[in-house]
């Protein structure tokens, strides 16, 4: 089979055109194609008034050796490459100890699935609660200012991803199309099929919560099994004379101690207790760069027509999105974060008295405004240099600080852009109303960042503005604050991904500083999922 690249159609192509496109690019004809089909569709709207519709095509010919020696040194025409996934290990009938998975987000998820498949009946250590109980909890926030500590936005069945836009793409390298392994595991758990073709599928909220549900089902026929509403609150390291670590078990917050030689760490940014547990049992961890800000909201029908012109509102294309950095005069690199067409911002603290927020997404993107992280990087070196659980405390004094410019009940500091740019406290909003539950307060947002981050925000919003027309409209809304981009620590593994210093401990996904995004945590889990099984194999 052939794969042609960059066949290039009009928005408004009949659907004949893809055949006959592949047919023009190889010069056969069509009695010679036996089938074609496409595996990917992208958009290219770099010229607003000519949006072309961009494919990667997987053609059966006849004569394919001959076509190939044809276009020899064509880079695009080439062999379909083989994506098929093929498992590295099988349990063996009799195994000592179950491998156990601490956390059920998406690289806890599919590092559970694989090992399942592989026969080896892992069991999922879950803090929170299962994903529809979670919901609940979640909406209790967001509609009554009530938190529940162990269910929320960040710690339950499904992750953190859940409440997000549900963005099934990633930008880490995968020679192995392991994240193609991810998404067809995900349309079996009745994920939209076009996620295995766009460029840059998405799922949206409502449809991870079923395909979750789905995806423990299958584990469980498997042979594995979860353990919801268990926090694992110590780690069972038994050293040897030499000096040697390895793991022997976890211990429950209910005081239960489960045996276990093979632990994996998929627990999430945001679990700062098991970080500090970690490094309190010596685990090796260092500290790592993030990023903080604000969240940006504007009129999704703005970003539309500044993306695609005439064009905006076609079905085909969607809600509009974008990606935007800028290089501060202060040194500070600024950059769109989790952009969210259609969604809205939410409140994402997994601790009382913090005002944290993040992006979310239905599948139909249909809501009023378009939102986006707009966010500056920081690193220990120069921001947080007092240890390696820094990065955690500075975290806290901003989402305290969000949490007392907003009144202290849960509500998000908000300011409109015309304000924040003048450098002015908002008493009112305009036309831009904030998406954010349960409720804003119009504020300063000065107090609730770092001068230079304040500083390069200002900067880089007016350049954004630029290059979006509308972007630094006044009355667009800045809600504070967002720091949880990313993991500030790192779980250092070594080359069997195993902590360097910990046998038998794999640290894992977005949390243990190794992801970061729905897939990019399923390719990591699949490999620690891998890397269990041989280690098992091997003992």
């Amino acid at each position: 089979m052939l794969r042609l690249t960059e066949i290039k159609l009009p928005l408004d192509h009949q659907p004949e055109a893809i055949l006959k496109a592949a047919i023009l690019r190889l010069g056969i004809p069509e009695h010679d194609i036996i089938s074609c089909n496409i595996f990917r569709r992208a958009h290219d709207a770099r010229k607003k008034s000519a949006i072309l519709l961009v494919y990667t095509l997987d053609v059966e010919v006849k004569n394919e050796a001959a076509l190939l020696k044809r276009f020899a040194g064509d880079s695009h025409v080439n062999n379909t490459p083989d994506i098929e996934y093929r498992f590295v290990a099988k349990a063996p009938d009799n195994f000592a100890k179950r491998p156990l998975i601490i956390g059920a987000g998406p690289c806890g998820l599919l590092s559970a699935l694989l090992l399942a498949q592989m026969g080896f009946r892992p069991i999922i250590l879950e803090r929170g609660k299962v994903v529809r109980e979670r919901t609940k909890d979640t909406w209790k926030l967001w509609r009554k200012s009530v938190l529940t500590s162990e269910s929320n936005v960040q710690y339950g069945e499904g992750g953190a991803g859940t409440f997000s836009d549900g963005k099934l793409y990633s930008q880490v390298k995968d020679p192995r199309y392991l994240g193609r392994k991810v998404l067809t595991e995900f349309v079996k758990a009745e994920a939209p099929p076009e996620i295995l073709t766009e460029a840059h599928p998405h799922i949206g909220t409502f449809r991870l919560v079923k395909m979750v549900e789905n995806i423990r089902r299958t584990i469980e026929e498997l042979g594995g099994e979860y353990r919801f509403e268990s926090r694992v609150t110590d780690i069972d390291i038994e050293t040897s004379g030499d000096g040697h670590r390895r793991v022997r078990g976890v211990v429950l917050a209910s005081g239960e101690h489960i045996a276990a030689d093979h632990v994996v760490l998929a627990i999430g940014h945001s679990s700062r207790d098991t970080f500090q547990m970690l490094y309190d049992r010596g685990v090796y961890i260092e500290s790592k760069p993030f990023s903080i800000g604000f969240r940006i909201e504007h009129p999704q029908s703005i970003i539309d027509v500044a993306r695609f012109g005439k064009d905006a509102g076609n079905p085909i294309l969607g809600a509009a999105d974008y990606k935007l950095v800028h290089h501060a005069s202060n040194g500070r690199d600024v950059y769109s974060f989790c952009m969210c067409p259609g969604g809205t911002v939410v409140a994402a603290t997994s601790e009382e008295n913090l005002v944290v927020t993040n992006g979310m997404s239905q599948y139909s993107r249909a809501e009023r405004n378009a939102n986006s992280g707009i966010v500056v990087g920081i690193t220990p070196e120069v921001d947080y240099p007092g240890g390696v659980l820094a990065g955690i405390d500075l975290q806290r004094k901003w989402e305290s600080a969000a949490f007392i410019a907003g009144g202290g009940t849960y509500a998000a500091p908000v300011q409109r852009v015309g304000d924040f740019l003048a450098g002015r406290a908002s008493t009112r909003l305009g036309g831009v109303i904030p998406s954010y539950k349960p409720d804003v307060t119009p504020t300063d947002l000065s107090s609730c960042l770092p001068d230079y981050a304040i500083a390069a925000i200002r900067e880089a919003i007016a350049v954004f503005g630029k290059q979006i027309k509308g972007f630094d409209m006044d009355d667009a809304v800045l809600t504070g604050v967002e720091t949880r981009t990313s993991s500030p620590i790192r779980i250092k593994r070594d080359e069997t991904l195993q902590s360097i210093n910990t046998k038998g401990l794999f640290p894992a996904g977005e949390g243990a500083g190794y992801a970061g995004g729905i897939v990019s945590a399923g390719i990591d889990g699949i490999k620690i999922a891998e890397s269990v099984a041989q280690s098992m194999l091997e003992e």
